[in-house]
């Protein structure tokens, strides 16, 4: 498949790009940041929330062959006011959605997250995809918004969409809370993977986490879409020490982030 990474320089993108590489895909990024030194791959310079410039990188990658899939992790990755997370999730979200309607794109896998439903009281239970949004910061208002687009884009244009709500996507686990939110850095690129290759999802949601022996959330939808995470936390579990705030991450789905320290003005 030929796909367009966006934040490709990110954490998360250098581990994909080159992962779906080396799985045998064509892969452009697209980073408002320089290619990393020693990328070998096609790159465009461009800000994913300018819709002009977005839409210069669809037609200058037209004429090279059809465009397969994006995928999606550009993104803010902390807590900034509501108007600049709506900006950096949604606003990109919706300037690719319109150049990949405009250039037959068919398929679009989001980097979304676990703060999209991160107030949720653990106490709930495991949860599963169709919790109801309930966000605990900003950042996660703008990924529920993010979502809700992409739902409307496969119902109007008929794409296909595949939500990933991420955990914690690091090396190994730092924490009480990653032993159950982990994401390794295999885990996430057969996840895209899986995201990229399944059938005709429509507008799916999976929980981006490994196999991890205490994973506060449900693996089923992302099997279902052949996702099958390899890696457990649990193999980390002696190298985590306890922490003072362990209890107060453990209330809810979004751990701190759904804490007191995140309460700011939405204007602010």
């Amino acid at each position: 498949m030929r796909v367009l990474v966006s934040g490709a320089a990110g954490s998360l993108g250098r581990v994909i790009t080159v992962g779906l590489i080396e799985l045998g895909h064509e892969v452009v990024g697209l980073d408002l940041v320089p290619a990393p030194e020693g990328a070998t791959f096609a790159w465009h310079e461009a800000d994913c929330a300018d819709a002009d410039a977005v839409a210069a990188v669809f037609a200058a990658l037209s004429t090279g062959g059809r465009l397969d899939a994006v995928v999606h992790l550009a993104g803010v990755p902390e807590e900034v006011s509501l108007p600049d997370e709506l900006t950096s999730h949604v606003i990109t979200t919706a300037a690719l959605l319109d150049a990949m309607v405009a250039h037959d794109v068919p398929r679009l896998v989001y980097a979304s997250s676990n703060h999209a439903v991160g107030r949720t009281p653990r106490a709930d239970g495991e949860l599963t995809v169709g919790a109801l949004p309930r966000a605990d910061t900003y950042y996660g208002v703008a990924k529920v918004a993010a979502e809700a687009l992409l739902q409307l884009f496969v119902d109007r244009h008929g794409l296909d969409v595949v939500s990933c709500r991420i955990g914690s996507f690091l090396e190994e686990p730092t924490s009480v809370r990653g032993l159950s939110t982990w994401l390794s850095h295999g885990d996430g690129l057969r996840m895209v993977e899986a995201a990229l290759t399944t059938p005709a999802p429509g507008y799916a949601v999976l929980y981006g986490i490994s196999a991890n022996t205490r994973a506060w959330w449900d693996l089923g939808p992302g099997r279902a879409l052949g996702y099958e995470p390899q890696d457990d936390a649990e193999a980390y579990a002696d190298r985590v020490e306890p922490g003072p705030y362990d209890e107060a991450e453990a209330e809810f789905v979004g751990g701190p982030f759904a804490t007191a320290q995140f309460q700011r003005p939405a204007l602010g």
